[in-house]
């Protein structure tokens, strides 16, 4: 009796991981094979590419590694934490809301239930600068592996530059 229980929790659980996906859905720029597998899909780099859901005229590219094989085939297997970042401004940058220091701007599941890559905000208000940073997490270990970048605030055509530390939620 105690194994349907606990197959029952660990399907609530996917069932839950599954559901906490973004309502932005990244946009897939390119893929790149780097290990070959005769008959299941190669070992691959995707690049995506995302806007901040809160600051106009700000979008980020990330690089990830995706397995290939059998498992990668079901999706059955935890990503590595390699992952590579850079945002700019694309735009004039126009704030939608306040927000706060290390605020997630995108989540994604790396593995079955307890993986995640995360890619969070926050503001050099001294310098003017959003600063996003992307790392994974697991519920029991994280990893170090991250990336930073940057994106200078600057004017766009006749608007002026907006003040990132104006928007920092105390």
């Amino acid at each position: 009796m105690r194994k349907p229980a606990a197959l029952l929790l660990a399907l609530a659980i996917a069932a839950v991981s599954f559901g906490t996906a973004n309502a932005q859905e990244p946009d897939l720029i390119f893929r790149k094979s780097t290990v070959f597998k005769l008959l299941t899909p190669d070992h691959k780099l995707a690049t995506y590419g995302i806007d901040d859901p809160e600051v106009e005229g700000v979008a980020c590219h990330y690089t990830v590694p995706e397995k290939g094989g059998i498992g990668g085939m079901f999706n059955m297997v935890e990503e590595v934490s390699d992952i590579s970042l850079a945002c700019r401004q694309i735009g004039p940058v126009v704030f939608k809301k306040k927000f706060e220091q290390g605020d997630e701007v995108f989540r994604q599941r790396r593995s079955l239930i307890f993986k995640k890559m995360r890619i969070v905000r926050g503001c050099d208000a001294k310098r003017n600068v959003l600063v996003y940073l992307v790392y994974s997490d697991k519920i029991i270990e994280g990893s170090p592996k991250n990336s930073t970048s940057t994106v200078p605030i600057m004017p766009w055509g006749d608007q002026p530059a907006p003040r990132c530390g104006d928007w920092l939620d105390d």
